[in-house]
Formats: structure tokens, C-alpha cells, sequence
């Protein structure tokens, strides 16, 4: 297919007329008003994505005719909106409503990150959220995982039960040996005190790959 018939064919998912078609909504963001169809399908046509477009530089996002600075500072606050709002699917004290509650609430904070970060989410024995916990940071190729410090605070905050998670950085979230490897060792650590791991979710762009739906645990 050449790139002129997948862009036309990407324009016209863009917009079929629907509502929720993302030039729509993104017209209501930039004021709603008469032309912003038009204004929003630039903006598209100048990203090619609408993830292109959210993850952009400001200036640039200013540069498209039609925008100016207020739209695109309007523009590229979505992002941390949309990140606020899904990290508040998961509360303190709260039970785990889903296993897509929970995907939401990881993408939400490890999804856009440009680095490696290694997290637990700390349950009670009725799966309430005790506490999420940003144990190890990495680079951009990794991250070292100990497994005496994820066990360590899971007893300071009398856990029953943990959730594993962590990003790749490259958007890929498929997991790699070594993520099968980590999990084994800290699934026989929990269990020495008693503590049950549920999962351990692989972050990438746009999902997260269950390790526990994987039958690798």
C-alpha cells in the first residue's frame, strides 16, 4: 500500500462522521467553534497520530496554522489530565474493581516514561489497595530488581498479596527471559513469607502484557 492510500485510509478512521471520531473531539478541545474540524484535521495530518500529536513539543504543536500558543498549551495538557484521571482507578483502601482498572491505572503512570521503572501494587488479603510503590529505576535497556526489598516492604505494610509491574520503555510489552526469570524469584521469595503474587504486567504504548494470563506463573 503506498503511503498516500494509508494516509487517506488513517484520515477517514480519523473522522467517519462519528462524534468520537478523534478529529471531533479534538475540535471540542481547541474551542468548538466554526473551523475546528478543519483546524483539527491539520493537526492530525501534521503528526500523522493522535499519540504523535499528544506526546509533541508545545512550540510545535503552536507552529500548526490555526492552533496559536492557547490551543496547543490546551492541547498538550491532555496527556497529564488523561494520566490524573486513570490514576485515580486504583484507591487506597479501595478493592480492586478489574483486571482493566488496573491496566488503565499502570498505563497511566508507566506508560509515557522514557526510562525503565520496576513498581508493586500492595493488596490485602480482600485485594484493597495498601499501597503502590516505585522500588527500582532503570535506563532505557533496564532495570536491577531485588527481590529482599519488594519482600521487605511488603511486610512493613502487612501485604497478602502483590502486583508486579514495570515498563519497557521501547513501547514492545512483550516479556522478555529476563522478566520470566525476576518473576520466578520473587514469586518463591513472597511465598517464604506467606505472601501470594497475583501477576506481573508488562507496560508498553498502548497495553500491558499479563505474565499471570501467560500461564508464566
Amino acid at each position: 500500500m503506498s503511503q498516500q492510500r494509508a494516509h487517506a485510509g488513517d484520515s477517514m478512521q480519523r473522522d467517519n462522521g462519528d462524534d468520537d471520531s478523534d478529529v471531533r473531539l479534538l475540535a471540542r478541545v481547541i474551542d468548538g467553534g466554526r473551523g475546528a474540524d478543519a483546524v483539527a484535521a491539520r493537526l492530525l495530518d501534521a503528526f500523522g497520530t493522535l499519540k504523535e500529536l499528544l506526546d509533541a513539543e508545545t512550540d510545535r504543536v503552536a507552529a500548526v496554522d490555526g492552533i496559536g500558543p492557547v490551543g496547543a498549551t490546551r492541547i498538550c495538557a491532555l496527556p497529564a489530565l488523561a494520566r490524573r484521571y486513570f490514576e485515580q482507578s486504583l484507591v487506597v483502601g479501595e478493592p480492586i474493581r478489574s483486571p482493566a482498572d488496573t491496566e488503565a491505572y499502570l498505563l497511566a503512570r508507566l506508560g509515557h516514561l522514557g526510562h525503565e521503572l520496576f513498581c508493586c501494587l500492595y493488596l490485602d488479603n480482600r485485594h484493597r489497595v495498601l499501597a503502590f510503590k516505585e522500588l527500582f529505576r532503570g535506563t532505557i535497556d533496564g532495570t536491577s530488581v531485588y527481590p529482599r526489598e519488594v519482600v521487605k516492604e511488603a511486610l512493613s505494610i502487612n501485604a497478602a498479596a502483590v502486583i508486579l509491574a514495570h515498563n519497557h520503555p521501547s513501547g514492545v510489552a512483550e516479556p522478555s527471559q529476563a522478566d520470566e526469570r525476576i518473576t520466578r524469584r520473587l514469586k518463591a521469595a513472597l511465598e517464604l513469607v506467606d505472601i501470594r503474587l497475583l501477576d506481573h504486567l508488562v507496560v508498553g504504548d498502548s497495553g500491558a502484557v499479563s505474565l499471570a494470563a501467560r500461564g508464566m506463573l
